[in-house]
């Protein structure tokens, strides 16, 4: 067998380059996610015997020189004979060595020769399938850190939503996912958090935005103005002669950063000014003297 061909590796792979490809073609193959498929079954023993050959240095040196006769290699060299002892053991082979025996970690890993117990593969620990789940949150949910229940696979769950925490962000609690393989841990379940926007404010990071319209007379003269913030209610000065698309700033009423509760984003206000409309015949003299004192 072509150790290397098996891990779909090169013969200059670096030792975490052989761990990898293993891992990789492993998992692939385990008779765990391929219940009675003796195609794949047979490919994992190929596959565990590449690696415990190129995994150790000395074995893969003597691969690299001698083939598949690399157990017996230097007696093959020294004789040109043909092989007839394993070089750890007292089986004779007259073929390649692999034919009628494994190793003592493929032994280990199948209880035995080729046709061995299924029990004993518990030597590579693989973990668990990782499990995707979504929570679907109003952006006034985000504002506080609060806990909620959720259901999975029929079971009961109950984890912490940080506050700021992001449309699109992921929660990852550890160990309540699939079963591991051979012993191996569990896997993961991955709360994907969906944010909705039931305001009116624009986000922008940890920043809100919102167009507040006031009338031509605020506009030109000045005056108070309440306004809705996340949370509450603000008094704001409305300055004489605001132009339209003029914008203030409130300071730390944006959101709250992501487990930080005592910072928080800001609050950009753009004024809109309204013009009057459906004008009286007496607003319209007025109109029409206050055009001429600005034209004179």
């Amino acid at each position: 067998m072509d150790y290397y061909n098996i891990l779909g590796i090169s013969k200059s792979a670096t030792e975490a380059d052989i761990k990898k490809a293993y891992r990789k073609m492993a998992r692939k193959y385990h008779p765990d996610l391929n219940p009675n498929d003796k195609a794949a079954e047979q490919k994992f023993k190929e596959i565990n015997e590449a690696n415990e050959v190129l995994s150790n240095a000395e074995n893969r040196k003597k691969y690299d020189a001698y083939g598949d006769n690399w157990k017996n290699g230097n007696a093959y060299a020294n004789s040109g004979q043909q092989r007839s002892q394993q070089s750890g053991g007292s089986r004779s082979s007259g073929g390649n060595p692999f034919e009628s025996d494994y190793s003592d970690f493929f032994s280990s890993m199948f209880g035995g020769g080729g046709g061995g117990s299924r029990g004993g593969r518990g030597g590579v620990k693989f973990k668990g399938a990782d499990l995707f789940a979504e929570l679907n949150l109003d952006l006034k949910e985000i504002f506080t850190t609060h806990k909620r229940e959720l259901n999975v696979n029929g079971r009961n769950i109950r984890i912490t939503i940080p506050a700021g925490i992001k449309d699109g962000q992921v929660i990852k609690i550890s160990g309540y996912g699939g079963d591991g393989l051979s012993g191996g841990p569990k896997g993961d379940l991955q709360i994907q958090i969906n944010v909705t926007n039931s305001t009116n404010f624009k986000i922008d990071n940890n920043d809100l935005h919102q167009n507040i319209e006031i009338d031509l007379y605020k506009a030109l003269l000045g005056g108070d103005l309440i306004v809705d913030t996340f949370d509450s209610k603000v008094k704001l000065k409305v300055a004489p002669e605001t132009q339209p698309g003029t914008k203030v700033k409130l300071k730390g009423k944006g959101l709250p950063v992501y487990k930080k509760e005592t910072e928080f984003g800001d609050m950009y206000i753009t004024y809109t000014v309204a013009l009057p409309t459906n004008l009286t015949e007496k607003e319209k003299e007025l109109f029409t003297e206050l055009s001429k004192l600005r034209n004179a």
